[in-house]
């Protein structure tokens, strides 16, 4: 019993608070409400329940803004100057392997629309010695120039002297008719007034053969000539001459001398190996090669191929043509048209044809140093006075073989703009000139005129 009373007690809160609710009566007072218990303790935390599967991808963000391009990686040029090929100045090699970087298809600049344009001479300058020279005399030797129409000589050049025209008909007139081949290689009288006359300039017995020394600004008269005496023959007649001409003096050793109608003059040639590797590196970097020289047209294209160089990049003493052959006038240019004889490719006429076929100038300008730069050579290789106009006329690079040609010796050694190269012959060369060596102040230009320099100016002292 008085346990019973003890959990009475401690529950009598909430006993009493059910009273209140199940226990009144139906019309009786509800009694008070019995006070709140304490509240519970909190019961453990239950354990976190696995992740959920992760929800679709959002939409990809807009592209950002592109980064600036990193600097070009430079090219390599396809090809430089052959190392094992000696000879060379090695400052020249430098300069023209530096050439080949700034100005070829490893540059940022190259525009293969406007490919830079290099030009060689050929005679002494790809070529030891004359290939018009051997040509010539092979045709002394072979029976293949023509009596000319009427026997008159002077049909021939109208350059020619009255002595020289009276020496050739007195050695030649009785040795065939006119139009048949002269028998040169067996009448030595003949042979020897034709040979004396192109290659000394004079008659047998020293008379001029040719006015003021044989050469103008334009012209040289016995070059002319050796195109002239080709007359009546086909370009493809004239082609298997060169051919034959360049096999036999190829073949000989060098220093070779040969003797045609009693005439002394080289017996050998041959093709600087150093310019066809120069020829062959220049068009491997994109430069389009040509060659100008005064030697005739087709003599010089039926052997360009030798350096890389195909037939229709030569441009010689072009003759008109009649009928398929070849007659005693030239092709004209500059404002001289066809039939003339006064300009070849020679001095300044060089520099008439560069503009005339390369570039394609009207006539009116073709004879005068192009105005615009893109429009000049940016390399040129010449070795004599006659390559002068047209090296001047380069804007990069001037290639000089020594042979102490007076003229454009005194223009290599002032070196103007620093764009000059002076480099000795890779055969036979010369002797290097002693200091003052060329008299620059005192030289004449082919009209009497003093010498200058590119910039027009004359030279104050001698040189080297």
């Amino acid at each position: 019993m008085v346990a019973k009373m003890y959990v009475w007690g401690v529950s009598a809160v909430v006993l009493g608070a059910l009273a209140g609710v199940a226990c009144s009566g139906a019309d009786g007072e509800r009694g008070p409400a019995g006070s709140a218990g304490p509240a519970g303790s909190a019961g453990p935390t239950g354990s976190a329940g696995p992740p959920g599967e992760a929800g679709p991808p959002g939409d990809a963000g807009e592209p950002g803004d592109p980064g600036e391009a990193g600097p070009a990686t430079p090219m390599e040029p396809p090809r430089l100057l052959d190392a094992k090929i000696g000879g060379w100045v090695q400052a020249n090699r430098d300069a023209i392997n530096a050439m080949l970087a700034k100005h070829g298809i490893a540059s940022g600049t190259f525009d293969p629309a406007k490919r830079p344009v290099a030009v060689f001479d050929w005679d002494n300058t790809v070529l030891k010695n004359d290939i018009g020279d051997a040509t010539f005399a092979w045709m002394v030797k072979h029976d293949v120039i023509l009596q000319p129409p009427n026997k008159d000589w002077g049909l021939t050049s109208p350059e020619l002297t009255a002595d020289a025209k009276a020496a050739l008909k007195a050695a030649c007139d009785a040795a065939a008719a006119a139009g048949s081949p002269l028998p040169t290689s067996t009448n030595a009288g003949c042979a020897a007034e034709i040979m004396s006359i192109y290659y000394n300039g004079k008659t047998t017995i020293s008379n001029d053969a040719w006015p003021s020394k044989g050469v103008t600004t334009t012209t040289n008269y016995a070059y002319g000539w050796a195109s002239q005496l080709q007359a009546g023959h086909s370009p493809s007649e004239v082609r298997s001459w060169a051919v034959a001409a360049f096999e036999e003096n190829v073949g000989n050793p060098v220093g070779s001398k040969q003797i045609v109608g009693g005439v002394e003059m080289a017996g050998y040639v041959r093709v600087y190996d150093q310019i066809r590797d120069l020829a062959e590196t220049l068009t491997e970097n994109g430069f389009d090669v040509w060659i100008l020289t005064a030697s005739p047209q087709y003599v010089v294209e039926a052997i360009s191929e030798e350096i890389g160089v195909p037939p229709h990049r030569v441009v010689g003493i072009r003759p008109t043509l009649t009928g398929g052959k070849i007659t005693y006038g030239f092709q004209g240019c500059g404002t001289l048209t066809d039939g003339q004889t006064s300009l070849i490719t020679f001095y300044n006429g060089k520099r008439c044809w560069i503009n005339k076929v390369i570039f394609g100038e009207p006539p009116a300008s073709q004879l005068a140093p192009n105005p615009d730069p893109s429009k000049r050579p940016v390399f040129v290789a010449g070795d004599s006075d006659t390559d002068l106009a047209m090296l001047k006329d380069a804007t990069v690079l001037k290639l000089v073989i020594e042979r102490n040609k007076i003229e454009v010796s005194c223009n290599a050694y002032a070196n103007h703009q620093n764009k000059w190269l002076h480099q000795p012959m890779f055969i036979e060369p010369k002797p290097a000139p002693t200091a003052g060596a060329f008299d620059c102040p005192a030289a004449k230009d082919p009209e009497g005129n003093p010498i200058v320099d590119e910039a027009g100016q004359t030279f104050p002292k001698k040189l080297p």
